[in-house]
C-alpha cells in the first residue's frame, strides 16, 4: 500500500474547508490513524503533520432578567418548573441535572451537591430559598426516592429499576417553555447556565467564585463572561435571590481582585480568546 503524502494533504485539506468546521479531536484522530495504517502495513512511517484549525470565536447565547422571569413562569407542570428553575438557579448541566438524586439536596444548609460534574469532580452550589420551596413541594409530591428527575420504565421488567429522565425529554422541556415564552433566542438547557453565569457576573460575584459554582477546571473559561459584565468580590448565591428580591446585587466597586487598587477597572485582555463553554 503506498499513500502519496499529496494525497494526505490533499485529503485534510479537503476536510478542512469543508462547509461544517471539523474538531481538533477529528483531525487527531485522521492523522493518528493514517499514522498507524503506514505502521501496521510495515511501511516507513513519515512524519504527518496535523493542520492549524481556526475556531469560531462565539459568545455564549444570554437571556435577559425579564426573559428568565417570563420562562420560568411558563411550565404548569411542578416537574417541568423545578427543572428550569435548578438550570438557572444552580448553573448546571445537562448530565448534572439528570443525576441530582434525593440525598443530594441539603434543605438545612441550601446546598445542592453535585456528584461526578465534568472532569469527574464534585462541587457545592447554593440553592436560593424560592427553589427551596420548590423542590419540596415537588419531593412530596413524587413516588421515586432516588432520581430527583425519574424518566418513564420501558418495560414491565424494568418497573423495579428506577430511571433518570432523558437528557432529550428534559432539552425539550427547555424548548418548549421558551417558545411559549416568547423567546426567539436559541435557548438550550445551557443557555440557562450561561445565563447563570452572567447573571451572578452583572449582581456583582467576582469571576473565581463563578468558576467555582460553574465547576471549570480554568479561570480562562470562565472569563468569556466579562464581555457582558464587570464584576466586584462577595459571597456566593443563587440568581434566583435577586431575581425575585430576596437579596440585593452586590454593590460594584469595578476594581479587578487579581490586580491593585490602582487600577480604575477590571483589565480586559486585548485578545480574549473565546473557547467553547461546557
Amino acid at each position: 500500500m503506498e499513500i502519496p503524502l499529496d494525497k494526505i494533504d490533499e485529503y485534510l485539506f479537503f476536510t478542512k474547508e469543508k462547509k461544517f468546521t471539523p474538531s481538533e479531536t477529528y483531525f487527531k484522530m485522521a492523522v493518528y490513524s493514517l499514522r498507524f495504517a503506514y505502521r501496521m502495513y510495515g511501511l516507513k512511517d513519515r512524519y504527518i503533520q496535523l493542520p492549524s484549525i481556526k475556531k469560531e470565536k462565539r459568545l455564549p447565547v444570554v437571556l435577559s432578567k425579564e426573559e428568565v422571569i417570563k420562562l420560568l413562569a411558563v411550565p404548569e407542570s411542578l416537574k417541568h418548573r423545578v427543572l428550569l428553575n435548578l438550570l438557572y438557579g444552580c448553573g448546571l448541566r445537562c448530565f448534572e441535572v439528570r443525576n441530582i438524586k434525593h440525598s443530594d439536596l441539603d434543605f438545612d444548609r441550601r446546598m445542592l451537591h453535585v456528584r461526578a460534574g465534568k472532569g469527574r469532580k464534585d462541587r457545592y452550589v447554593p440553592i436560593s430559598e424560592i427553589l427551596v420551596s420548590i423542590l419540596k413541594e415537588y419531593m412530596g409530591s413524587k413516588k421515586s426516592t432516588t432520581w430527583l428527575f425519574d424518566g418513564q420504565n420501558r418495560s414491565l421488567s424494568d418497573a423495579v429499576n428506577e430511571v433518570r429522565y432523558a437528557a432529550r425529554t428534559a432539552q425539550w422541556v427547555v424548548k418548549q417553555a421558551a417558545k411559549k415564552a416568547g423567546i426567539t433566542k436559541d435557548v438550550t438547557m445551557h443557555t440557562l447556565r450561561h445565563t447563570f453565569a452572567t447573571h451572578l457576573l452583572e449582581d456583582g460575584l467576582d469571576i473565581v467564585s463563578i468558576k467555582e459554582l460553574l465547576g471549570h477546571e480554568r479561570i480562562a473559561t470562565t472569563m468569556v463572561y466579562l464581555h457582558v459584565g464587570q464584576y466586584s468580590t462577595g459571597k456566593a448565591f443563587s440568581p434566583l435571590d435577586t431575581l425575585y428580591g430576596l437579596k440585593k446585587p452586590i454593590v460594584k466597586t469595578h476594581l479587578c481582585p487579581f490586580f491593585p487598587s490602582k487600577f480604575d477597572g477590571v483589565l480586559m485582555p486585548s485578545k480574549l480568546e473565546v473557547m467553547e463553554l461546557n
